[in-house]
């Protein structure tokens, strides 16, 4: 049987996709980490389902009861918050499924990165004031990052720059940062994006810190810091320009 590898959106049960929550319903088996996925998302699951929180699991025994799951043939559903491309583990595991003969599936989720841009009301790409938004973490007390992947050198470009999993490490951020973009560059900080409990901070990247401190905001948050989050002035795009309509574009 198959292993589908689901992205649970941010937060909001209503923010899986319709092919995510169609697959969670016609899976016998859903593992899911219960410390990020919403408990909602479970009521999608066939009644007599079994459901396995990863959350106290190693990504042995994780692989394990995927194994187990497809031998006794049925179809699993592996939650994942947001996004499975992005800082999801999944490699990890359709690595040991490939080497078992375990065949598998991923479908995509709303990344925790569009959930906080439309918690702030802000489009991430603005015609001539940024272009480019660049993905990233930071190491702390987790796998080192790959030679040329620091903030320093990420920064130099002075794209928008989007960073998972660095809440409790704030003030590092800004310290990297601060050089490159500037003490008023605008900056801000989501958690629990799409949530109930969704916070917002805004302000500029000397100000973040301290706003993130003061809120008590430590986990399950995205820091932004870039131009286009504070664009007022700018071009209008092409995609609507009378010019690309005359050049039949």
């Amino acid at each position: 049987m198959t292993v589908y590898f689901i992205g649970a959106g941010p937060g909001a049960a209503d923010l899986i996709t319709v092919r995510g929550a169609r697959t969670l319903a016609a899976c016998q088996v859903c593992l899911y980490a219960g410390s990020l996925v919403p408990r909602e998302l479970l009521a999608e699951c066939p009644p007599d389902a079994r459901l396995v929180d990863t959350a106290q699991l190693d990504l042995d025994r994780i692989t394990a009861e995927l194994v187990r799951a497809h031998e006794e043939g049925h179809d699993v559903a592996r939650l994942h918050s947001g996004d499975p491309s992005v800082f999801s583990a999944v490699a990890e595991q359709m690595r040991r499924l490939d080497a078992a003969g375990v065949p598998y599936e991923v479908v995509p989720g709303v990344p925790a990165f569009a959930a906080a841009a439309a918690a702030l009301k802000r489009e991430l790409t603005v015609p001539t004031v940024g272009q480019t938004v660049i993905l990233t973490r930071i190491a702390q007390q987790a796998t080192a990052m790959p030679d040329g992947e620091d903030l320093a050198t990420l920064g130099r470009s002075g794209a928008l720059i989007v960073l998972h999993l660095a809440a409790r490490y704030v003030d590092r951020v800004v310290e990297e940062l601060l050089p490159h973009y500037g003490a008023d560059c605008p900056a801000a900080v989501v958690a629990y994006a799409s949530r109930p409990e969704e916070a917002i901070l805004r302000g500029t990247l000397d100000e973040i810190a301290g706003q993130v401190k003061a809120a008590g905001v430590l986990r399950t948050a995205v820091i932004m810091v870039g131009r286009t989050l504070g664009a007022r002035q700018f071009r209008d795009s092409h995609l609507y320009s009378p010019e690309r309509e005359r050049h039949g574009c």
